[in-house]
């Protein structure tokens, strides 16, 4: 596969980003506690690399912490931000990150070079319905407060003209043409994120039996704020994304991105996508720190995290995550379906 012949490129470009490869096994010191000399973890791009390395930052204290209760002294925790979210998974299929939080679209397409640890809760969202116009009623979209193992994909038509042109058909309850959305420009993320790609393109496939690789306006955008600025420059017409896009950057539509009204006002929704399951926190099986004993250690570290109260701010304000628990590989078997009709469209 063409991601494959690029694996050495990309794993090369991450280690010059500051992710350098395990060398050893944990080794037992005096006190009957395993030393690592640094443990690697590498997240997606879900917000710019600046703004997540800054808000992550306390969150390795926070891990060495936990991981030397369990018998684990952790020198060093190193994070890195992914150029793509592809980018991450090479880098844990070379073993340059030990630990990566990554979509489940990006684990499937990886799960030779990595193990999927843990799944990501998240707080159900009250905007969930499969008809679009029924999001578009100006209200505020909020947080339940119950927990949710999936989330939905939606499209997004901004201010632009184009984009509302689209937005009064669908709600006025017309269908939208294949002309009429290969008409307008698309934002999207890589072909491994699930909802800035994969399950927007099994939308368009569902009811078209194209993909957005068939779409002639598209810009792929390097982070979901990316995206959204480029929907209110009106550089987009439509942008792809998780279902809270709106709630997330609702303050920077017009703090930082010089919007005069709300983005419950300027934005409409014309497409939502089935459940995907949440992320992963996966890890590479080319560590040589990835024992099985420091593995199960390293989940139930990061499970404690998101159940405090420092370390679920930190979760919640980075990866909209609620805590996380352990997860299976058939929890991704949908994924995977996804991944292959993605590639039979190709």
């Amino acid at each position: 596969m063409k991601k494959r012949l690029l694996a050495l490129f990309i794993a090369a470009a991450f280690i010059m980003g500051g992710c350098s490869q395990s060398g050893s096994q944990p080794a037992e010191n005096a006190d009957g506690t395993k030393n690592i000399e640094e443990l690697n973890v590498a997240f997606a791009p879900y917000d710019s690399s600046e703004t997540m390395l800054a808000e992550t930052e306390p969150m390795k204290v926070l891990l060495q912490d936990k991981l030397l209760e369990k018998g684990y002294n952790v020198e060093n925790v190193n994070i890195t931000v992914g150029a793509s979210y592809d980018a991450v998974g090479e880098a844990l299929s070379a073993g340059t990150a030990d630990v990566g939080f990554i979509s489940g679209g990006t684990y499937v397409l990886y799960d030779e070079g990595c193990d999927v640890l843990l799944t990501a809760l998240r707080a159900a969202y009250s905007k969930d319905s499969d008809n679009p116009a029924d999001w578009n009623d100006t209200t505020e979209g909020h947080y339940l407060n119950t927990m949710a193992k999936y989330y939905k994909s939606i499209i997004i038509a901004g201010p632009s003209a184009k984009g509302q042109e689209l937005a009064a058909k669908v709600n006025n309850g017309e269908e939208l043409t294949w002309d009429d959305l290969n008409s307008a420009t698309w934002a999207v993320m890589g072909a491994s994120s699930a909802s800035g790609y994969i399950y927007p393109s099994l939308w368009l496939q569902e009811r078209f039996g194209k993909g957005i690789n068939e779409l002639d306006n598209v810009i792929q955008s390097d982070s979901y704020s990316t995206s959204i600025a480029r929907l209110a420059s009106e550089q987009a017409d439509i942008m792809v994304g998780f279902a809270h896009m709106q709630y997330k950057y609702a303050d920077q539509w017009t703090a930082d991105f010089g919007r005069e009204d709300s983005i419950w006002k300027e934005t409409n929704i014309i497409g939502v996508t089935e459940g995907i399951f949440n992320d992963t926190v996966c890890v590479s099986k080319a560590s040589q720190i990835m024992t099985d004993d420091f593995r199960q250690a390293l989940g139930e570290s990061l499970i404690e995290i998101g159940q405090s109260e420092e370390g679920l701010e930190i979760i919640d304000k980075v990866f909209a995550h609620k805590g996380y628990e352990w997860a299976e590989d058939s929890d991704y078997d949908g994924e995977r379906k996804a991944q292959e009709l993605i590639m039979n469209a190709d």
